[in-house]
């Protein structure tokens, strides 16, 4: 670690610093050590619904409930949405069709607490901001004192002044910080449009009707010419028989007349 580094001795973070004037082994240079302890986990569920409206490649716009269009544009070749059981990619989504996307949030507390401690032998001391301590692999390391800081050296209680050259202390800072750790899940379902309604079985599809000509009306009627030739409805038949009939008076006369010829 370079000189330039700092290491704040803060009593509000439970920091001791041990100090002696008899030999003291050195542990080396700064060791850090972090542990995280979670608290209690808030969850948030919420449930968006919508409809397809447009799909074009792999882009598509959902109606949403209170009504928004939403864009999705460019969704993802492995994105997957379970349909009716099945899952299906962005290239089978289908105008009609339903969707339902669940988000779930999880929200943890957590504290990362971090225990640095280093043993060194006092270089250089600057009081009251600063001191150098020389770390057993012959390095030194330049370290901050808070403002007020009292140091125990051999049972009495001193400030940065009162430390010396050559003493060797180990001092210790544990520090505290709170984070939070959000987690959020997305998962999409949906279903697909219903077919439409088939006809009954006794209604025909498509009925094609004749439409009927209404009677003319009394001013229709008035108008209209009529026709100079009756239509023909009777038959030959009573023809033929009054020029059978007409024949056989013919033919009576002339008899008749020959005889009264004979009789002069």
């Amino acid at each position: 670690m370079k000189l330039s580094q700092t290491l704040k001795f803060m009593p509000a973070l439970l920091m001791a610093i041990i100090a002696s004037l008899s030999a003291v082994a050195m542990s080396g240079q700064v060791q850090t050590q972090s542990s995280t302890s979670a608290g209690q986990a808030a969850q948030e569920v919420k449930v968006e619904r919508g409809e397809v409206v447009y799909v074009s490649g792999n882009d598509v716009v959902v109606k949403m409930e209170d009504g928004r269009m939403l864009d999705v544009p460019n969704v993802p070749e492995d994105a997957r949405i379970m349909v009716d059981g099945q899952q299906l990619g962005v290239h089978d989504l289908k105008p009609g069709m339903k969707l339902e996307r669940t988000i779930t949030t999880t929200t943890t507390p957590q504290t990362v607490t971090t225990v640095q401690s280093v043993t060194g032998k006092v270089w250089q001391i600057y009081p009251p901001s600063s001191v150098i301590l020389s770390l057993q692999d012959g390095t030194n390391q330049q370290f901050t004192i808070p403002k007020g800081q009292k140091f125990n050296v051999d049972g009495r209680t001193v400030d940065a002044s009162g430390l010396r050259r050559g003493m060797t202390i180990s001092a210790t800072k544990i520090t505290e910080e709170p984070v939070t750790v959000v987690d959020q899940q997305k998962n999409v379902t949906g279903t697909m449009p219903p077919p439409p309604p088939a006809p009954p079985a006794n209604v025909p599809i498509l009925v094609v009707a004749t439409p009927q000509a209404a009677p003319p009306t009394l001013e229709q009627a008035a108008v209209e010419p009529t026709p100079e030739k009756l239509p023909q409805t009777a038959s030959n038949v009573p023809l033929v028989g009054l020029l059978g009939l007409v024949c056989l008076s013919l033919a009576a006369v002339l008899k008749f007349g020959r005889r009264s010829g004979s009789l002069a």
